[in-house]
Formats: C-alpha cells, sequence, structure tokens
C-alpha cells in the first residue's frame, strides 16, 4: 500500500493527512497525538474515524496542520482522516457518512464592516 494523502479543513485550519500502513502512531506537526491535544475531547475527535472504522492501531499517520486554532484543527484532522479511511475502503463510507464525519462544516468567521464595532455589533448609538 502506497502513502494516502488527503486534506481536511474546517474554519480557517488546513489539514494534510498522510496514511501509511504501520503500527497506528498519530504524528501532528512533528509532534506526537497527547503532546499536541492534550484534552481528551480533541484526542477523541482525531480518533474517531478510525475507531468507527475499526482500523484503530494499524496505519500509521502523519499530518501537517496549520491555521485556526486548535479545535478547528483537530476537526481539520477528522475530515481528512475520513476522506481516508473512505479511499482505503469504500465500505468505510457507509460508517462514517451518517455520522457527519465526510461532511466539510462550511461556517466561517463573519467578516467585520466598515462603520461597525465588529461584524454585526454596532457603535452605540446617541440620539441627541
Amino acid at each position: 500500500m502506497e502513502v494516502i494523502h488527503k486534506i481536511g479543513r474546517r474554519k480557517t485550519a488546513v489539514a494534510r493527512v498522510y496514511v501509511a500502513e504501520g503500527k497506528g502512531n498519530i504524528t501532528i506537526n512533528k509532534k506526537d497525538l497527547t503532546n499536541y491535544f492534550p484534552t481528551a475531547t480533541l484526542q477523541y475527535k482525531v480518533n474517531q474515524p478510525l475507531v468507527l472504522t475499526n482500523n484503530d492501531g494499524n496505519f500509521d499517520i502523519t499530518v501537517n496542520v496549520f491555521g485556526g486554532g486548535i479545535t478547528g484543527q483537530a476537526e481539520a484532522i477528522r475530515l481528512g482522516l475520513s476522506r481516508a479511511m473512505c479511499e482505503l475502503d469504500p465500505e468505510n463510507r457507509l460508517t462514517l457518512k451518517p455520522e457527519g464525519l465526510l461532511t466539510r462544516d462550511p461556517r466561517m468567521v463573519e467578516r467585520k464592516k466598515f462603520g461597525q464595532k465588529k461584524a454585526r455589533k454596532k457603535f452605540q448609538f446617541s440620539k441627541r
């Protein structure tokens, strides 16, 4: 099996995921998964596609991720991994699709408008 390369995005985070056969090591930006994502919630999000497809411990995963915050990065990695699992075996699509792991979340930060304090918040209005 050659290396499978997939891209996942969330907000402004972009994750390039490389999946190869191995012992189950997950490396993110040359750091171990537990060092890069210290909280159990974020580690669970990253491992979710592997656990659902019963592939945890079968592949070595290398990830380059940049942009956004840690939650956006974790969800970008999750999308990239889900896409890679579908390429490995089309049957995996049937388990990942109902969980919503193959859907690119389109929600982005709304831009700030001129003449306003933020995207929707206005400066205080004074009638007199």
